[in-house]
């Protein structure tokens, strides 16, 4: 199900991510949710889109997320 706020995210993201993260998360979720409406793995496929949307720009440094180089 799309995430209206950030405080709605599951606590795997919301504990972990830094809140700019949580954003690039919570916008590639929804908009992968709803573009893959009719799959029976709806919400497995927009877990994984969001996931791969916030590594581009953030990466896990020891138990912390901290934005790449050159990005926001």
């Amino acid at each position: 199900m799309p995430y209206r706020t950030n405080e709605d995210l599951p606590d795997s993201v919301s504990r972990h991510l830094p809140p700019h993260a949580q954003d690039i998360y919570r916008a590639a979720f929804n908009h992968a949710f709803e573009a893959h409406i009719g799959d029976p793995r709806q919400e497995e496929a927009a877990a994984r889109i969001a996931w791969a949307a916030v590594k581009r720009s953030y990466v896990k440094l020891g138990n912390s997320w901290v934005a790449r180089q050159g990005h926001g």
